[in-house]
């Protein structure tokens, strides 16, 4: 079975894409594309606050610390990758997956 979210393992952690909408009129999750979680966040897209804002948003929904995360590349992209350390793979694929199925539209 193919993951939903592409994972990759480095030795400082688990990495996976994520596509950002700044500036959104609601903050979320909004599903998966090309094996990148798709994020809105309020906030604009101005010296790191949509940054701040994904990690925010993501250590909420997939309930994991924000210390645990971080911006890996991208910084400045819409498309960026996100590092969680202190993980493992089977845990990060199940918090997205549950997350994922919990929160289908339609």
């Amino acid at each position: 079975m193919n993951n939903i979210v592409n994972l990759k393992e480095s030795k400082k952690g688990l990495t996976f894409d994520i596509q950002v909408t700044p500036n959104a009129s609601r903050a979320g999750i909004a599903g998966e594309q090309d094996g990148a979680l798709k994020l809105k966040v309020a906030a604009p897209p101005v010296e790191g606050a949509a940054n701040d804002a994904c990690i925010k948003l993501l250590a909420s929904e997939l309930k994991l610390k924000k210390s645990q995360m971080e911006i890996f590349s991208g910084s400045k992209s819409r498309k960026k990758t996100v590092m969680v350390k202190n993980l493992s793979r089977a845990e990060l694929e199940k918090k997205i997956k549950d997350f994922l199925k919990a929160n289908k539209s339609g």
